[in-house]
C-alpha cells in the first residue's frame, strides 16, 4: 500500500476505530491492458494498464452468465487497496458476511490515473490524455467483460468518486447489474461547494510557477495547499474538533498529515483526478437505471450535505430507487462514513436480498 493511499485513507477515515472484523481471503492482484483505449477527449492511448484485485471466483448459470460478480469503485486518488481494511473487508468479505469472498467473485479495479494503473506519474506527466469520469466507467466495463470474462454483475457500488460512477453505470449499462448501491455522492453535475474546493485546489496547482506546465521536475509548493484542502472536507466538524480542540493540536495534525501526503502525492496525478469530474452528470440517464439501487450519503458530509436536499429530490426519478442518509453519531466520520461498513452493511444485506433472482 502507498503513502499515498494510507494518506487518502486517513483522509476519509479521519479517526481510529476499534472494530471487531472478520478473516477474509487475501486478494489476487492483476493488471488489464487495454489497446489503442480513445478517451472522450478524442486522445489515444495505445496501452493503458488497469491495475486490479479480485476475490473469490466468478461462477455462472446454465446460460453462462456471471451471478455473483461484485464491483467496488474507490474515490478521488485512493484505490482498490483502499477496502482491503478490516473496517470495510472484515465487515463484508469474510465468511458469512454479505459479500461472502467465499460465494462472491469481488473485483477491485484502480481507477484511469489511480493506484497501479496508468496515470501522468508514470512518465507522460501533463501529455497523459484527459480523462474523465466517463472514460474511467468505460475502462471499468472493458476489465470486467474483456478482461475478466465477467458478463453480469451481481452488484455494482462505489464510494466518493466510485459511488459517482455508480450513477454512471446504472444509465450507461442498465441491464448489467442486478443491484447498484452508490456511497458518498450526489446524482448532479458537480457544482456549488463540492465544485468550489476542487477548483481551488486545480487553480492553486495550475497558478502556480512551480508547476512549470506538469513538467516539473520537484513538486510544486501548491500540492502542500492541496493536501491541506483535503484535510479540511474529509471528516466532521465535531470529531475534528474533538481531535483537535487547541491551535497547537490542529497545527500539529494538519502538519502531519500534509507531512505524508508529500511522501508520495503528486501534483499531476491530483490535477488529473479532480478535473475529472468535469463530465459527471448523470441526471439525464436516471429514468434509465432498472436495477434496484440504494444510495446511501451520511448526515455530516461537508462535500454532499443532506441540507441541499438533491438526493431527497433525484431519487425519486429511479424506478427502483431508495436512498438512506446516516445520522450524525459518534461512529460517522463525515464523508469516510462511506467506508466504515458497519454502519450500512444491513441496508446493503436488505439490498442484495430484495434484489435476489
Amino acid at each position: 500500500m502507498t503513502a499515498l493511499t494510507r494518506t487518502f485513507l486517513f483522509i476519509f477515515l479521519a479517526a481510529p476505530l476499534v472494530l471487531r472484523a472478520a478473516e477474509y481471503p487475501p486478494p489476487t492482484e492483476g493488471d488489464y491492458v487495454i489497446r489503442d483505449f480513445k478517451f472522450t477527449s478524442g486522445e489515444t492511448m495505445p496501452e493503458l494498464k488497469i491495475h486490479y484485485r479480485t476475490m473469490g471466483k466468478p461462477a455462472k448459470d446454465e446460460k453462462g452468465a456471471v451471478r455473483n460478480a461484485v464491483l467496488i469503485t474507490h474515490g478521488t486518488t485512493g484505490s482498490g487497496a483502499q477496502f482491503i481494511r478490516p473496517e470495510f473487508a472484515g465487515e463484508l468479505f469474510g465468511a458469512g458476511q454479505p459479500l461472502d469472498a467465499t460465494k462472491f467473485f469481488i473485483v477491485l479495479p484502480d481507477g484511469i490515473g489511480h493506484g497501479k494503473s496508468s496515470k501522468p506519474s508514470d512518465g507522460m506527466h501533463a501529455k497523459f490524455p484527459r480523462y474523465g469520469y466517463v472514460d474511467m466507467v468505460e475502462a471499468q466495463f472493458r476489465l470486467l467483460t474483456d478482461g475478466l470474462g465477467v458478463n453480469h454483475a451481481r452488484l455494482v457500488m462505489g464510494t466518493s468518486m466510485g459511488g459517482m460512477h455508480t450513477w454512471l453505470w446504472a444509465s450507461a449499462h442498465p441491464e448489467f447489474m442486478d443491484a447498484l448501491m452508490p456511497l458518498a455522492s450526489l446524482p448532479t453535475q458537480i457544482s456549488g461547494r463540492n465544485r468550489a474546493w476542487r477548483r481551488m485546489i486545480i487553480d492553486a496547482i495550475r497558478n502556480d510557477p512551480e508547476w512549470r506546465g506538469g513538467d516539473y521536475s520537484a513538486q510544486p509548493q501548491s500540492l502542500h495547499t492541496a493536501a491541506q484542502m483535503l484535510w479540511l472536507m474529509s471528516s466532521n466538524p465535531v470529531l475534528r474538533q474533538k481531535e483537535t480542540g487547541t491551535l497547537a493540536k490542529t497545527d500539529e495534525a494538519l502538519d502531519r498529515f500534509v507531512a505524508d501526503y508529500l511522501k508520495t502525492g503528486d501534483a499531476n496525478d491530483m490535477l488529473y483526478a479532480l478535473e475529472a469530474s468535469r463530465d459527471y452528470d448523470p441526471g439525464p440517464g436516471l429514468e434509465k437505471i432498472r436495477a434496484p439501487l440504494l444510495a446511501i450519503n451520511s448526515a455530516d458530509d461537508l462535500i454532499n450535505p443532506p441540507e441541499l436536499g438533491i438526493l431527497e429530490r433525484e431519487i425519486k426519478r429511479v424506478a427502483k430507487g431508495r436512498a438512506v442518509v446516516l445520522p450524525l453519531s459518534d461512529k460517522t466520520r463525515g464523508h469516510g462514513s462511506h467506508t466504515i461498513a458497519a454502519l450500512w452493511k444491513g441496508e446493503l444485506e436488505r439490498l442484495l436480498k430484495e434484489s435476489a433472482k
